[in-house]
């Protein structure tokens, strides 16, 4: 998984890749303003990760509140609404991997709009084999079909988060598509992966909590939702050093 989140001590000239991403995270975390260091100092990408936290994450200033309160009415416009969302949650993973404050992310709906699209065609590819398959099963029902059906299916589930997150880096495209490093990066994560993705459901269901509020509170829990999943992510990313620089694989 590589050496431990720390500043290197050795000049920036001698320092690789990986090495100057994280020491400007700690530079960054210790020079912003005061008000930036406050939320960020609270729960950043150093963080341990807990359900508390990522609980909070979404919560934790009048910033990141707006934010999903923004998220929350741009759901009210169909398709464009959510790929923005997808767009935020991206953006806000690369404020935080480089060691900037995560929010405000709604600054450049263009941009928003381009990595969310991204994500989606990602999606697509990444679903694309489940698909086919349960397209051949709807014509010719069929048990293995159908079993193989569903593999792929979880199988592109669970890869989705290391892909995004390592898109979040520097806006690699051709790694989003990249299936083999894909599952390098859910690997070398380790059994934090997994404490990512049990954090990541249970605010899932919770999020349904938000129909109980005239069912229009849903449109804000499940942005919350995805800062969380993002976030939560993008922690056990960083921490265990699997995406924090782009590579050739």
């Amino acid at each position: 998984p590589g050496p431990p989140l720390t500043t290197p001590s050795m000049p920036p000239q001698y320092l690789t890749k990986k090495q100057r991403l994280v020491a400007n995270i700690h530079t960054t975390y210790k020079s912003s303003s005061p008000y930036e260091n406050e939320a960020m100092e609270r729960i950043n990408l150093h963080t341990p990760l807990s359900i508390r936290s990522s609980f909070a994450f979404p919560l934790q200033s009048s910033t990141n509140r707006r934010d999903v309160m923004i998220g929350g009415l741009w759901l009210l416009v169909p398709v464009v609404g959510w790929l923005l969302n997808m767009g935020h949650r991206i953006t806000f993973v690369h404020n935080m991997m480089h060691g900037r404050a995560p929010m405000p992310a709604w600054n450049s709906y263009r941009n928003l709009l381009r990595h969310g699209s991204v994500t989606f065609l990602a999606m697509v590819y990444y679903y694309l084999p489940a698909m086919l398959l349960a397209a051949y099963y709807a014509v010719a029902p069929n048990l293995f079909i159908a079993i193989a059906a569903a593999a792929f299916f979880l199988t592109a589930t669970i890869l989705i988060p290391g892909y995004m997150s390592h898109y979040c880096v520097d806006f690699g495209i051709a790694q989003m598509f990249n299936v083999r490093a894909s599952f390098a990066h859910v690997r070398a994560s380790g059994r934090a992966y997994w404490h990512a993705w049990m954090i990541a459901i249970t605010a899932l269901a919770l999020s349904f909590t938000g129909i109980l509020f005239l069912g229009v509170g849903f449109l804000f829990t499940s942005v919350w939702f995805w800062q969380v999943a993002g976030f939560s992510f993008a922690t056990v990313m960083a921490q265990r050093h699997a995406l924090t620089m782009r590579t050739s694989t």
